[in-house]
């Protein structure tokens, strides 16, 4: 039995795994949408929203009194970093591979200034799992985009059909 064991191994050791989660939650920071396989996209979900949350409660105390919270801010960034390990400082690139305007923006910094501002009135449920129809070449595995929610949108989920009508008893 398989009883209270959390999470997918996804075939890799724990180094592994945590290496493995910790370079897609870079890419979709940086990218907001990545494809990757159905198994990884669901694994990854809370690993990125843990550190989602710690942007938004940092965000959440600055505005509340920058001065009186800064150690308190500092800490949930710091935090952010040992989770993201020692690739924290890599630079935040668009789809062709060159560095944003700015040249000196991080991937942690992105973090904690735009998404968890992004998300300051958000409570939980910042990405999005969408399963895509065509299969992975190779070994067909199947496919999904995991995406960050923009400002303001709601998830909604779709319905297949109208669930049938309930049946008329009969009158005998």
């Amino acid at each position: 039995m398989n009883h209270r064991r959390r999470g997918r191994k996804l075939n890799r050791n724990a180094s592994h795994r945590l290496a493995l989660f910790r370079n897609l939650s870079r890419a979709l920071i940086t990218h907001e949408s990545i494809r990757t396989t159905v198994p990884k996209a669901k694994e990854l979900r809370p690993f990125i929203e843990k550190l989602i949350t710690l942007a938004k409660n940092a965000a959440v105390l600055m505005a509340a009194d920058p001065v009186a919270n800064r150690v308190a801010a500092l800490h949930l960034r710091r935090q952010a970093m040992a989770k993201l390990g020692p690739m924290h400082g890599t630079g935040v690139y668009d789809k062709a591979g060159d560095l944003v305007e700015g040249g000196n923006d991080t991937v942690l910094k992105k973090l904690f200034n735009v998404l968890g501002a992004r998300f300051v009135d958000r409570p939980g449920g910042y990405t999005r799992v969408l399963k895509l129809t065509y299969r992975r070449l190779g070994d067909a595995g199947e496919t999904a985009v995991i995406e960050l929610m923009k400002e303001g949108e709601v998830k909604t989920k779709v319905r297949g059909s109208e669930p049938a009508p309930a049946p008329t008893p009969l009158n005998s």
